[in-house]
């Protein structure tokens, strides 16, 4: 295919694909409930009838999750836009043509990472120094992708290394998650919603599939010898991730009483 069709192809992909984001993200914030769950503290306090230290856990925000599943949507249709428009694309094909795209990676370091903290929250996990966290870890993950596109672009044979390092920071947040989520079945006391079921292994698998993509690049097995394929499957694959997260928040928990 010419390389200039190509590339306009692309461009008309990215806006139908911001249009499907901002879409989703209009209908979530018009149509959810006012659901909302906690965010803590637990601060060491001194019992004076006791004489010991025990945790005293406040309440600090309560967080609104149609207007945070709206806005990690929104950030996608937002870059989207960005990338198709006339001052960003002539950038956004450049970088492509050397096997890098920057705008892709710092969107999902926001993106991904507000879609931790909602899945950590549904599972119980709603201390704002743990979420603080996983959104740190799972942004380092991301930009880690960033550093292993723009390192490798010098190296005579791929180096993994920030591969790794962005492996084991992204799984970081999922174990984390696992603790609470495993830890309300079993004390017997604990209840997690019946949809989380289905949230956590769909969009672990999902989170997963962006590490195989790079892989397929880098190996360049098949279709993934151009890297604009892979480009490709990181859009639909983000559509797919953050359009299944979203509704089945929406219908497990924001739908209109």
């Amino acid at each position: 295919m010419d390389g200039e069709k190509q590339f306009n192809k692309l461009r008309a992909f990215n806006l139908i694909m911001g249009c499907l984001h901002l879409a989703q993200a209009v209908i979530i914030f018009i149509l959810s409930n006012s659901f909302t769950l906690p965010v803590t503290t637990s601060f060491l306090n001194y019992n004076t009838a006791t004489g010991a230290l025990k945790p005293l856990t406040e309440t600090i925000y309560n967080l609104p999750f149609g207007i945070f599943v709206a806005i990690f949507l929104l950030l996608s249709s937002i870059a989207h836009f960005l990338i198709a428009s006339p001052m960003i694309f002539p950038w956004y094909v450049r970088n492509l043509k050397k096997g890098i795209n920057y705008a892709r990676w710092f969107e999902y370091s926001f993106s991904a990472s507000v879609m931790i903290v909602l899945i950590g929250m549904l599972c119980g996990m709603y201390d704002i120094a743990s979420l603080l966290m996983a959104f740190a870890l799972t942004a380092v993950m991301n930009l880690c992708g960033l550093v292993m596109e723009v390192h490798n672009q010098t190296t005579p044979k791929t180096d993994w290394t920030s591969y790794t390092v962005g492996s084991i920071a992204g799984f970081v947040p999922w174990l984390a998650i696992g603790i609470y989520f495993f830890g309300s079945l079993s004390n017997g006391q604990g209840k997690v919603p019946t949809f989380v079921y289905f949230i956590l292994p769909t969009l672990f698998i999902f989170f997963f599939s962006f590490a195989i993509n790079m892989v397929l690049q880098y190996k360049k097995v098949g279709k993934w010898k151009d890297y604009l394929y892979g480009e490709r499957a990181y859009i639909i694959l983000s559509l797919v991730a953050k359009s299944a997260l979203a509704w089945q928040v929406f219908a497990g928990t924001l739908r209109p009483n």
